[in-house]
């Protein structure tokens, strides 16, 4: 059975690995075939780094991206924060439209949200298709996974520590930032990074409510509509370099969280 689980994972990671693989060498491939290996170049990145859609795309794809993970930050851990004091069937009512935005289909999300904006813009002459609306869309569907990174933080925080720092005089917002926020530090920056992945990574939502503003995926679409070119092997492989990266450090850090609080458990037993 060892043998036949072993066999059947490495299937798994042939189906899902194999063809980014693929994608990733011929990145490299001096020719445009995708089936012929010609020589190493890196023609295909100096030119994709010269075409002008995808750097437009590719600034506007950062700039969404920095401004959702901010605000989702913010708004998320003060959800979080404010989700704890509640009752026990409040808490569940408010989770469970927390996490809606997360079992809902994309396109049923994207097709909502341009029918709102859409609404707002001809009756009220307000948001306009475009980057705002992008923003706003980013943050509505990356706030759940913020929350969901903070919550557990906030669950494993001893909740008199911050009662304790206001009886010794510290007043409640001070008191905040000094107790609670360090806590839930690991929390927070975990849904940061996640939600910056998520946002960089959106398709179908930036589709249906970016209007005349492209995000990156939404520019590789209108590429491969076209001639395949290289160069979005070039740009996929980039892509992929970068989320792998930020899902590293989200492990390295979960990692050393878990390190750190088995420490301090041995710490309380022996004490």
């Amino acid at each position: 059975m060892k043998a036949i689980s072993k066999v059947y994972t490495w299937i798994i990671f042939i189906f899902l690995y194999a063809p980014i693989v693929v994608l990733m060498v011929f990145s490299f491939n001096d020719s445009k075939s995708r089936v012929v290996w010609n020589g190493f170049t890196l023609s295909w990145y100096e030119r994709l780094f010269q075409n002008e859609e995808i750097l437009n795309a590719l600034t506007n794809t950062l700039i969404i991206a920095v401004i959702t993970a901010v605000c989702a930050t913010i708004l998320g851990t003060a959800a979080a924060i404010g989700i704890r004091g509640m009752n026990k069937w409040v808490k569940r009512v408010v989770m469970n439209l927390t996490n809606l935005p997360m079992v809902n289909p994309e396109i049923v999300t994207g097709v909502s949200m341009l029918l709102l904006f859409v609404f707002l813009h001809d009756r009220l002459g307000i948001l306009k298709p475009g980057m705002a609306t992008l923003i706003i869309a980013h943050i509505t569907f990356c706030l759940p996974y913020v929350v969901l990174n903070v919550m557990p933080k906030l669950r494993q925080m001893d909740p008199h520590l911050y009662e304790a720092a206001q009886d010794l005089g510290c007043h409640p917002v001070p008191a905040f930032f000094k107790v609670v926020l360090p806590e839930i530090m690991p929390g927070i920056v975990t849904g940061m990074i996640m939600a910056f992945t998520l946002s960089i990574d959106d398709f179908v939502i930036s589709y249906f409510t970016g209007g005349t503003t492209q995000t990156l995926p939404v520019a590789i679409y209108s590429m491969t509509r076209k001639i395949v070119s290289p160069e979005i092997n070039a740009l996929s492989t980039i892509l992929f370099g970068a989320v792998m990266i930020l899902l590293i450090i989200i492990n390295l850090r979960q990692i050393r969280d878990q390190k750190r609080q088995k420490a301090n458990r041995k710490g309380v037993a022996k004490a």
